[in-house]
């Protein structure tokens, strides 16, 4: 029988489908409020023992490391954990928003003010003064006016 991933999750987190951390996952793993490395969550079973969960790790490093910890469902989402008296700390990896999308959104017409500020430079090459510091055009300087 086949369970659909639904019901998967009622039964894998007793009815509590959770909001943090699931397969696929992307964490970061704290050991005493400090990060110190990132895995992929592989897999989520039950355990032997009610309420607790085997959960599987890719452990990005190198060499690949593989590691299985029982947790149960507050630890998978976030809550601090011990193991051997240290404390660790799972965080799910959330991918910031890219700049790059903000600016798609803009008019294809609509140039920024960047954008606007290099075609004025590269329409007045001529050498000028600027805080202390001169610009100089590489043309003028190629024809042997190397002040400008």
């Amino acid at each position: 029988m086949v369970l659909q991933e639904d019901a998967l999750t009622e039964i894998k987190f007793g009815g509590e489908s959770p909001d943090g951390t699931v397969e696929g996952d992307l964490v970061l793993v704290y050991m005493e409020d400090k990060p110190a490395f990132f895995a992929r969550v592989e897999a989520i079973e039950p355990d032997v023992k009610p309420e607790w969960f085997q959960v599987k790790l890719l452990v990005l490093q190198v060499p690949l490391l593989v590691v299985t910890w029982i947790l149960r469902v507050p630890y998978i989402n976030g809550e601090t954990f011990t193991m051997g008296g240290t404390p660790l700390r799972m965080e799910k990896v959330v991918v910031p928003e890219e700049p790059a999308e903000a600016e798609a959104e803009e008019a294809p017409g609509d140039r920024g003010a960047g954008e606007k500020a290099l075609e004025e430079e590269a329409e007045a090459p001529e050498a000028r003064e600027d805080e202390g510091a001169k610009v100089v055009s590489l043309a003028s300087w190629k024809k042997g006016g190397k002040d400008g």
